[in-house]
Formats: structure tokens, C-alpha cells, sequence
């Protein structure tokens, strides 16, 4: 099968999020089906152009029509990890040499280009797919483009389109008169991209694919009411039998705390020992009391509001009565980067606040900490509740999206699921739930089988792969 992916960001080349993980991870794991052929593309960033240590090589250069205006493209590529997949970059430095890929007033316009470039490539590569599978509202436009410019031609016409809600908060929203300014195609189509009063990219890919799917079964349900929606919940309703939910997966090798080389020592399934010299060497580091025997709470995160930060926040000094060691690594919203240096400064000894972004440190948390706060209001999928899992460290989840997915609820008694829960967006039951994995750490017996179950959960792509050729296929 030829499958395309369109994206914003992909690693290993360009990461802001977990988005990036998801554009490196799906493809290699199809990959491994020599038949099916993959290309990657993404917009030729500033810091992917002048990086000497990547093999990005010049292809070819065209125009590339937007509405009024005619612009240059350039087409680089590299090789993928197998050899089964090719990565193509659009090159373009007005719209993509910037110090950001995010955030400028002419995101619409950056983003219509690189979407329309896309498939515009098509006319001159040897590579037809057979699937275009776009990528949040950075890439939405695609079926649009596809259907308002291509359907002419022959080889365009039975190409299909899965589009992936990664998070439905970010929608791509311009004036109307983003559509004469910038798309410029008949006015047939102004109706398809038309919503409350403005245009909105992620409505038009919704409308247009062939396929929707969001990143974890609960929150494709959950998007369908105004809760979770932002605005688009009559959309999801209306064309909700072609929304279906797939949960993503991580890279079990890059994260495996019996291989991975930026923890202190790596230790096997059920290893509280080895897992006890992390915590003691994590301790010295940040320069905590060294108590391998109290319960270290760890938070990973974006420090955002909808991440739960105000319900940390809103009980925090009970969280500090506590008997626990709170790390958290993680910017963000000053709000919160200002109450975790508080705290820090008010209990050197439970607290330490890591404002930065820091994959090293990060791993090393996950090997450390016994416990993992995730209280997110909403969560599409998540990942580091499951990059946690695979260092035996246990989740306390809010029951919400990939959450409720991944981390079902764990019975003391009979050990099965995988984590401490609650569910009202409700700052005391969290606490509640941190008081519950806190009480659970003191059994030595039931937390090293627990730390096994978690390190031995299938939480690979292989699964997921299998639900989207599923989906591909049935196209």
C-alpha cells in the first residue's frame, strides 16, 4: 500500500509535541510491512535547513498557485530509517525559515501553502498514494485541495483522505476573508470551510475526509459533546460514522528502562531495587534529601491549566503535608512556573521544580519516580502516562480520553489495572488519589508485581498499526 503522511512536525527531524512522536513512530511501525511504500512531509523549518548534522538533499523546485499569488517551492529529501519510507520537506524560506514553527500571524497562510505543496508535489514525483493521511489542522486543507483543484485529473481521483484529530482545541480559525485571500478556489467551497462566523480549517477536513480518527476511543466520543469540543460537537455529531478512535502508541525500545542510556541504571520488570537506585541518584542530583524510602510523585507536563494545574495548585499545600518528594519538569503558563517555585522555596526538602525542557532529566524522572500525576482536564490520548508504565512507575489519572484508555483502575486487592483514577474534575479526588497511591507504596510485595505488570503492558504501535491499515484498507 502508498500511503502519504502529512504533518507539521515529525521526529526525528522536528518535534514540539507529541505529534512529532506520532509522525516518526505510525510510519516505521508500517514500515515493517515491506509492502507498504511511505512518504513523510513536512515543512522544511528553519532549524531542520541549518542543521550540518542532517542529510537532507535538494530534489527539485516548482510553483505552487495561492489564490492571487504564485509561489516558490522547493522539494528536499531524505531517507527514512528503512527503506520503505522517504521524507520530503517543502521548502519555502518566507513562509518556514522563522526561529518557530508555531505562532506567527500568517500561520493560515503558511499552513494553506505547505498543505497545498503537498499535493502539487504529486504531479512531479513517481509516488501516487493510495491513502493521504493528514495531521491536525495544520494539514486540514488537504481534502479540500484535493477535491476544489486535483478531481480533474485522472490520477487524482481515487485517492482517499483519513484525517487525525490530535487535538480538537486547535482548529485552525481565520476571517472569511482568509478564502478570497488565500485559497481563492470556486465559491462552492467557502460553505465547507464556513463555520460560526469565521473559516475553520479542522471543520473542512471533517466534512471532506473520507475518514476522521482521533487518538484514543474515549475521546472520540468525548468530542462529540461541548465539554471536550470547542465549539465543533455538532460537526463530530453530524459526520460521527466516519469518527472512530485509535489509541497511539510510544516507542517501546527508545523508552526501556532495561536498555535506555540516560537513566542512572537500568533495571528489569519487578526491579524495585534497581528502580530504588534511580530515585537515590535523581535525590543527590536535584539535591532532595536522599530518602529512598519516601514515595517520589513526579509530573512531566506543559504547565497549562487544562494539563489539571489548577488542581494542583488549588490543593498544593495539602500535597506538601504529605509524606512524598514532588518533582515536576515542565513550562509553561507563569502562573504555575511561579507556584512550583514557590513551593520550592517553602519545602526544599518534598519539593523540586525543574522549569525546563529537559529529555534527559525527564527519562531520568520516569525511571525514578514512584508515582505519576496526570489530573489533565481533557487528554486526547496522552503519553507519558505510558512512557511512565514502561518504567514502572505508576499513573494517577483523571478518567478522561487516552486516560480512561490506558490506565484502567487499579484493584489493591486482586492488582489488576494499572493505576490510581478519579473521575469529577475535582481537586480533593485528586488528592484523593494521590493519598491512595501514597497508602499503596508501603506494600512492598503488591507494588513490585504492579511495577512488573506496568514494564510488561503492551503500550507498542503494534496494536495501533494493525486498527489503521484496518482503516486504510477499508478505504
Amino acid at each position: 500500500m502508498k500511503l502519504l503522511f502529512a504533518a507539521s512536525e515529525g521526529a526525528p527531524y522536528i518535534k514540539t509535541g507529541g505529534l512529532g512522536d506520532v509522525i516518526y513512530a505510525l510510519p516505521n511501525e508500517l514500515a515493517n510491512d515491506p509492502e507498504n511504500e511511505i512518504a513523510i512531509f513536512l515543512p522544511y523549518y528553519r532549524s531542520v535547513k541549518k542543521n550540518p548534522d542532517l542529510d537532507i538533499e535538494y530534489l527539485m523546485d516548482f510553483s505552487v498557485p495561492l489564490s492571487w499569488r504564485v509561489q516558490y517551492c522547493g522539494l528536499f529529501t531524505a531517507k527514512g530509517q528503512k527503506p520503505n519510507i522517504t521524507y520530503y520537506f517543502i521548502d519555502n524560506d518566507y513562509y518556514f525559515d522563522r526561529p518557530n514553527c508555531y505562532g506567527d500571524f500568517d500561520d493560515g497562510e503558511r499552513f494553506a501553502f505547505f498543505s497545498k505543496a503537498v499535493i502539487e508535489s504529486l504531479l512531479h514525483l513517481d509516488f501516487m498514494p493510495e491513502v493521504i493521511h493528514c495531521h491536525d489542522w495544520q494539514t486540514a486543507l488537504i481534502p479540500l485541495w484535493l477535491k476544489a483543484c486535483y478531481s480533474h485529473l485522472e490520477r487524482f481521483r481515487n485517492i482517499k483522505t483519513v484525517f487525525t484529530i490530535h487535538n480538537i482545541e486547535y482548529q485552525g480559525q481565520f476571517a472569511d476573508s482568509f478564502f478570497d485571500e488565500c485559497i481563492g478556489v470556486n465559491p462552492y467551497w467557502f460553505n465547507y470551510l464556513s463555520y460560526d462566523g469565521c473559516l475553520n480549517f479542522m471543520k473542512s477536513a471533517i466534512v471532506l475526509a473520507d475518514k476522521v480518527t482521533t487518538v484514543s476511543r474515549t475521546y472520540a466520543y468525548e468530542i462529540r459533546h461541548a465539554y471536550f469540543a470547542h465549539g465543533l460537537q455538532n460537526i463530530i455529531s453530524q459526520y460521527g460514522y466516519k469518527v472512530t478512535g485509535v489509541v497511539n502508541g510510544i516507542d517501546t525500545e527508545l523508552y526501556n528502562a532495561e536498555t535506555d542510556p540516560k537513566i542512572f541504571e537500568n533495571f528489569k520488570p519487578g526491579d524495585l531495587e534497581g528502580k530504588t537506585k534511580n530515585k537515590i541518584a535523581l535525590q543527590e542530583k536535584l539535591g532532595l534529601p536522599v530518602a529512598p524510602d519516601i514515595p517520589m510523585v513526579a509530573m512531566i507536563s506543559r504547565l497549562a491549566s487544562h494539563k489539571g494545574l489548577d488542581l494542583v495548585e488549588y490543593v498544593a499545600n495539602d500535597l506538601m503535608q504529605m509524606p512524598i518528594q514532588f518533582v515536576v519538569i515542565g513550562t509553561g503558563e507563569d502562573r504555575y512556573q511561579n507556584l512550583f517555585w514557590r513551593l520550592a522555596w517553602e519545602h526544599p526538602e518534598k519539593m523540586s521544580a525543574n522549569i525546563m525542557f529537559d529529555p534527559v532529566l525527564a527519562n531520568q524522572l520516569y525511571a525514578a519516580a514512584d508515582l505519576f500525576l496526570m489530573p489533565s482536564q481533557a487528554e486526547p490520548c496522552g503519553l507519558s502516562q505510558l512512557i511512565a508504565m514502561r518504567y514502572g512507575t505508576i499513573p494517577i489519572v483523571r478518567e478522561t480520553g487516552g486516560l480512561f484508555d490506558t490506565v484502567p483502575a487499579l484493584n489493591v486487592e486482586t492488582l489488576e489495572g494499572r493505576g490510581f483514577t478519579f473521575k469529577s474534575y475535582n481537586a480533593h479526588d485528586m488528592l484523593d488519589a494521590v493519598q491512595r497511591g501514597v497508602s499503596f507504596y508501603e506494600n512492598t510485595a503488591k507494588r513490585r508485581q504492579v511495577m512488573a505488570n506496568l514494564m510488561n503492558y503492551d503500550c507498542s504501535w503494534k496494536a495501533p498499526v494493525q486498527e489503521y491499515l484496518a482503516i486504510y484498507r477499508s478505504l
